[in-house]
């Protein structure tokens, strides 16, 4: 089965809703998404979206700000154009149905996360994501433009090796006709041809056995360019949230959002003691790197399994009132969060690198766009300031639409393409591969490529991870196409590049913290930007 779009939208977050809404004025729009419509990154973001909106704050507050979180390794070039462009962006999710919380006098309820210097946090109560993704969802549901394919995967792009044409390394010969789709209902895998592709897949939480990504969150778009010879970078960056709700056993980990902290929650170790002064000067407040190698050093001192998030000292009323789903959550778990400390784990949360784009969102591959955490646009360097992923969707999905709908009358659709290649007939005999290679794969990463790292444990990691990929190399090849076999090797792709880019940066910086290459004691200034 083939269809035509003049534009392809792979994955429903804000990124990918943001750009089919625009788009979708110049041409036709297909929108595919592996759940439903609503099952996205951008639903479980809880703390909100970064934006100057009153003095005493200003741009350059915010750009330092992000340079100083991202190590210095941010494009500075980037960082301003996200922080210019992104309150009239927010602005126009307003308009699209989105409710951010005021104070009584009319003016927006800001708060503050770790490493901002201002409160500058636009959200709504402490659901922020799924009030934005409710709004744009409405949106996409009711536009006529719009072909939005629920329990839609997509397996790989298609690009001219499809069509037997020899094709050099150099990016720029590369261009991208579509993609390959199994349809997860009917097992089929169609052929969706478009003058234009946007990847806004999200990232790869699930290579670590515990995240706060929903199940989703498998790493298939920064796979899917990798086996099309794109361009990856970054990929050693992965951020720990520093508070995820310990509850073992529950998957994806819940969430309690920094602006917690910002609010006046204080980190404390199972002896009752305040330990962040002693790590950083800025304590509970400080960027999520540090925070995190923080709790998870404290844990090892003491032999803990987790630390606790203190609010007990803060107004009941409004404390429950500002965050009412961590309150529910928690007395879910017989945690009164106005009486009982609440205990915290660091989870993976969010990648920093992902598919290399310019400031329209291209990729190296032509035709190809990339926004959200599956690309890596320069804005976070070594490490996300805290609420910063929302506002660089929003601005990098209008650049890539206005790009896209000015080059796509340009663009042919492809032809000569061939069917999906059904090689495997038969679904894997045991599942158990698929399971216990999945389960290998989390604990290689976690133990060996985790907070705390070293060259040693990347070594390892590198000779485990080769057996597992090969095995599932060969399961894939005889078996028919599944979400299950496919989410596995997609995970292994993307694991296989953390590794190779956490060996290849032979210093500590940011998320990438390696025994073996201490912290650099310059100052972040004397740090090229």
């Amino acid at each position: 089965m083939e269809k035509q779009y003049d534009f392809l939208v792979i994955g429903s977050g804000l990124g990918g809703l943001s750009y089919a809404l625009k788009v979708a004025q110049h041409g036709t729009v297909c929108l595919i998404t592996k759940s439903e419509l609503e099952e996205t990154n951008t639903r479980y973001a809880q703390g909100g979206i970064a934006a100057v909106t009153y003095e005493p704050d200003s741009l350059e507050k915010h750009v330092e700000d992000t340079l100083v979180a991202g190590d210095y390794l941010c494009n500075e070039e980037v960082v301003r154009m996200v922080v210019e462009e992104g309150p009239a962006q927010i602005h126009e999710l307003i308009q699209w149905g989105t409710n951010f919380d005021k104070q009584s006098s009319g003016k927006y309820d800001l708060a503050r996360e770790g490493g901002h210097s201002e409160y500058r946090i636009l959200h709504h109560k402490d659901n922020t994501g799924q009030e934005i993704q409710r709004a744009l969802s409405a949106q996409v549901r009711q536009h006529s433009r719009i072909d939005l394919l629920e329990n839609h995967f997509a397996v790989d792009l298609i690009t001219q090796h499809h069509q037997g044409k020899l094709v050099k390394r150099h990016m720029t010969d590369i261009e991208c006709y579509g993609a390959y789709v199994l349809n997860l209902e009917t097992e089929q895998v169609i052929k969706i041809l478009s003058k234009t592709t946007l990847l806004a897949s999200g990232g790869a939480g699930h290579l670590y056995s515990t995240t706060t990504n929903p199940p989703i969150a498998t790493g298939d778009g920064i796979a899917m360019v990798y086996r099309a010879k794109g361009i990856i970078e970054n990929m050693e960056f992965v951020q720990f949230h520093p508070t995820s709700l310990f509850n073992p056993g529950e998957t994806p980990s819940f969430l309690i959002t920094e602006a917690m902290r910002g609010y006046g929650g204080l980190l404390k170790n199972q002896l009752g003691e305040k330990f962040m002064n002693k790590y950083d000067e800025r304590g509970s407040l400080a960027p999520r790197d540090i925070v995190a190698r923080a709790i998870d050093n404290e844990m090892k001192i003491h032999g803990h399994d987790f630390v606790y998030l203190d609010v007990t000292h803060l107004e009941e009323k409004a404390l429950k009132e500002h965050f009412p789903n961590i309150t529910e959550k928690c007395l879910s778990l017989g945690i009164d969060i106005a009486k009982d400390m609440i205990p915290v784990v660091p989870a993976a949360h969010y990648q920093c690198g992902g598919i290399k784009v310019d400031m329209d969102a291209q990729t190296g591959i032509k035709r190809l766009y990339a926004v959200g955490e599956v690309s890596s646009t320069g804005l976070h360097g070594a490490n996300r300031l805290a609420s910063n992923s929302l506002v660089e969707a929003i601005v990098f999905a209008d650049r890539a639409a206005r790009h896209a709908m000015k080059n796509a009358p340009g663009y042919e659709l492809a032809s000569q393409i061939p069917d999906w290649d059904v090689t495997g007939t038969t679904h894997p005999e045991e599942m158990v591969l698929i399971t216990q290679n999945l389960k290998e794969l989390k604990q290689i990463m976690t133990n060996y490529v985790g907070i705390v790292r070293s060259d040693l444990r990347l070594e390892r990691a590198t000779a485990r991870l080769e057996i597992i990929y090969r095995e599932t190399e060969a399961l894939y090849k005889k078996s028919k196409v599944s979400l299950r076999i496919c989410q596995l090797r997609n995970l292994i792709n993307v694991g296989y590049l953390v590794i190779k880019m956490a060996h290849a940066r032979k210093e500590s910086r940011g998320l990438h913290y390696n025994l073996d290459y201490p912290l650099s004691q310059n100052p972040p200034s004397s740090i090229g930007r």
